[in-house]
């Protein structure tokens, strides 16, 4: 065996089994090292050798870490977080601070942007970059600083905080409104319904809207979206009715692109936070933006 200074495995395999454990699933950890699922599989079972001692157990549809791995696991985790932020630190030294925010296409286009320039005239000191996708696993790159979710406020790993609930309720174009002027509440399911699929689970439907509301389970006229920004389009195109979160729908609403079909609301079983990883302390400038994001919530 090399004879190394600390008496730890290979680098290379330690990086191996905390992306396998962190994912726990040696196909995604593939995926993520840019490598082929057999080579994660031959790096953990010399890294077991090694161990003496099982670090995963196999399971039908993946991996489970023992507790050996478990405590493996806690322990690279913990430092590589801290070795991230140590280079982060170094390697930006002399660089402007930046902070990388995290968010879904509509909320970074309809309820951030429009308010970020006044985070830029208080601090223009500060770079903001953004991580856009509508997939919420997208949102759990290391990278990202600052995270916006719509959930119930727990995600392992994470520290929130929350910045507001909020109310759903059908919207459509002044098209489609007038045409349907005449169409009453229990006759919503009937008509056709802008559907997103694909996108963050925690999101409410139009099945469990519809049943939230009280009113008939929707028919089969529907159109599917698997990004909101594209479904307020269709909907401001007349092409149906798509459900509009409040908070990222009332500019829209205000300008006249989009109008309220009836009356019926349903309020927003979660609400929107802001999230961090607990493991990593927040750099001042994410926890400049975070206070500021916090500011702009309570003033919606």
């Amino acid at each position: 065996m090399v004879s190394r200074y600390y008496n730890l495995p290979s680098l290379t395999s330690l990086a191996v089994f905390e992306a396998s454990a962190r994912h726990l699933s040696f196909k995604d950890a593939a995926r993520e090292l840019n490598v082929t699922p057999g080579a994660v599989s031959r790096q953990i079972k010399i890294l077991e050798q090694e161990a003496g001692t099982e670090l995963f157990k196999r399971v039908h549809r993946g991996v489970l870490l023992t507790a050996a791995g478990e405590d493996l696991f806690s322990v690279l985790s913990h430092s590589f977080s801290r070795a991230a932020e140590v280079f982060d630190a170094i390697r930006n030294r002399n660089r402007t601070p930046a902070v990388t925010v995290g968010a879904t296409t509509a909320f970074a286009s309809l309820w951030l942007m429009p308010r970020l320039g006044s985070f830029w005239r208080l601090h223009h000191d500060i770079t903001v970059n953004h991580q856009i996708s509508d997939t919420a696993d997208d949102l759990n790159h290391p990278n990202i600083d600052l995270r916006v979710r719509y959930g119930g406020g727990r995600w392992p790993g994470e520290d929130v905080q929350e910045l507001f609930g909020d109310i759903i309720y059908p919207v459509c174009g002044p098209g489609f409104a007038g045409e349907y002027a005449d169409t009453g509440t229990d006759a919503l399911s009937t008509l056709p319904l802008l559907r997103l699929h694909g996108v963050d689970a925690e999101w409410i439907d139009w099945d469990e809207w519809l049943s939230r509301a009280g009113l008939p389970r929707a028919g089969t006229k529907s159109h599917k979206f698997n990004n909101y920004i594209i479904a307020l389009q269709a909907a401001r195109d007349n092409q149906g009715v798509a459900l509009g979160w409040h908070s990222q729908v009332k500019p829209l609403l205000d300008a006249g692109k989009l109008v309220r079909f009836t009356d019926m609301q349903v309020a927003a079983p979660g609400a929107f936070y802001v999230t961090w990883d607990s493991k990593r302390p927040l750099s001042p400038a994410a926890r400049t933006l975070r206070d500021w994001l916090a500011d702009q919530a309570a003033l919606s």
